[in-house]
């Protein structure tokens, strides 16, 4: 019975020796991952060589399924093959080639050999479908690959760093440590459980105040990510006083614990954000403009304050303003594409309030620009360059889905159902400029919005 053929190919402007190296580390499986189709890693046996198994769980529309593979071929810098031994698929085949190029430069290859069930019966109808899915998921995998090759490069010189991480399976978190383990970087996370034996990860509790660095080896870095979510709920008393804290409490007990370290952290970066400088209507933001005058603006000056303490006893500190973060797995976009791909999407509120977002990419992208360069400390916007008001924002993501819009949510109904919550998340206008990230060379990977949505719900 005949097999089906893809292939993608791309040029990476990096030696295959690091590219190859890239695939191999622990990561990389996370990073190919699209978010408008994650899978989620449940057991692995060694990385890419021969033998090594990997299980992955993953779904077809709304189905989950389970995919074991094991790899059957292995030639260092040349190329690396996984089968699929149990899955949806007949057989699937999987070689990945590398091949150095002229100059500095390496060809990417990834070839499948497919077949699918039922074979001949489903392939004149599922074919098409599958065909046109792989060439979605392999665009955005080899983007994605390219770009985060590209910046691991910018600092190629530089050692690898130990980096202590709060909040590692958060949005944002699940992105920046496959992406920091991808460049080599070794990677410890601080988790509210007990600690795995042997693990990279440190068990700690904000709330009573127990994390214990006694014994842990020198750490270079520590990226401070955790925080109650603040749009999960209405915001009763009890509501805001675990925003507050997850957030103050856990800031101050970090700092306390690495300041008294024998040998201190070279940086020190907080997560804060671009809550704190409130309802500003159409005014230009930037980091030096001072705060608001509502809850989530003195949540945000307090939790920088509880920052400050690393600064003074020597440790480069940052706090990172972050606006929307857009991604399908997540946060503000992951609620909003339901009701848009029904077609009962619309504008919030008048529509005219600034939205001051950044592409999940961009956010791992900005931390490691911070993290990286010495001469970067204080607060930092992670916004795109360009803002949008919420019209503009509804008008470009119903293109995308193309999908009408017709259901907008008047100001007295986001009062009634979400209160305090709604008016200072959905109603506030901040127009935000990441003017320290411009000034110090940053690049955005997607700085104009129809871009960053098409590239991570893989319309582009």
């Amino acid at each position: 019975m005949r097999s089906s053929h893809f292939t993608k190919r791309s040029q990476i402007n990096a030696p295959v020796e690091d590219v190859f190296q890239w695939h191999a580390r622990p990561g990389a499986i996370e990073r190919l991952s699209p978010p408008w189709d994650p899978l989620v890693v449940l057991d692995r046996t060694g990385g890419i060589r021969k033998g090594d198994r990997v299980i992955l769980k993953m779904k077809a529309g709304p189905f989950p399924f389970r995919w074991y593979a094991e790899h059957t071929g292995y030639e260092e810098n040349r190329q690396f093959r996984d089968c699929q031994t149990s899955g949806p698929f007949s057989e699937w085949i999987h070689t990945h080639l590398f091949d150095q190029d002229e100059g500095n430069t390496c060809r990417l290859e990834d070839r499948i050999e497919y077949r699918l069930p039922f074979h001949p019966l489903t392939s004149s109808f599922i074919g098409p479908m599958i065909s046109k899915k792989l060439k979605r998921i392999f665009k955005y995998r080899h983007t994605t690959t390219r770009s985060d090759i590209h910046l691991h490069q910018q600092y190629k010189d530089q050692p690898r760093k130990n980096i202590l991480i709060s909040g590692a399976s958060g949005l944002i978190g699940s992105a920046l440590v496959p992406f920091l383990t991808t460049g080599g970087h070794n990677v410890i996370s601080l988790v509210r459980r007990r600690s795995s034996s042997g693990s990279h990860e440190i068990a700690w509790n904000p709330v009573d105040g127990y994390l214990d660095l006694d014994n842990i080896a020198n750490i270079d870095a520590i990226i401070h990510l955790a925080g109650e979510n603040i749009s999960g709920s209405r915001w009763t008393k009890r509501k805001k006083k675990k925003i507050h804290n997850s957030r103050v409490k856990s800031t101050t007990l970090l700092v306390e614990k690495i300041t008294s370290l024998k040998k201190k952290p070279d940086v020190f970066i907080s997560a804060s954000a671009i809550g704190f400088y409130g309802n500003r209507g159409d005014a230009i933001l930037c980091e030096n403009d001072k705060p608001g005058d509502d809850f989530l603006s003195d949540v945000c000056a307090e939790w920088e304050k509880a920052a400050a303490p690393a600064a003074d006893r020597g440790i480069r500190t940052a706090c990172a303003r972050i606006g929307v973060v857009l991604t399908p797995q997540g946060g503000a976009l992951m609620r909003m594409l339901f009701p848009f791909s029904i077609g009962m999407g619309g504008r919030i509120g008048t529509g005219r309030q600034y939205m001051s977002w950044i592409g999940i990419d961009d956010v791992i992208g900005s931390i490691y620009h911070i993290l990286m360069n010495n001469d970067i400390s204080g607060p930092v916007n992670l916004v795109s360059p360009s803002p949008v008001t919420n019209n503009e924002f509804m008008n470009i993501f119903k293109g995308i889905l193309s999908r009408p819009a017709l259901l907008p949510l008047p100001v007295w109904m986001i009062k009634q159902l979400f209160g305090e919550m709604g008016k200072e998340i959905l109603l506030s206008s901040t127009r935000v400029k990441p003017e320290k990230l411009l000034e110090t060379g940053y690049v955005f990977r997607y700085p104009q919005l129809e871009k960053a949505l098409k590239h991570i719900l893989g319309r582009g």
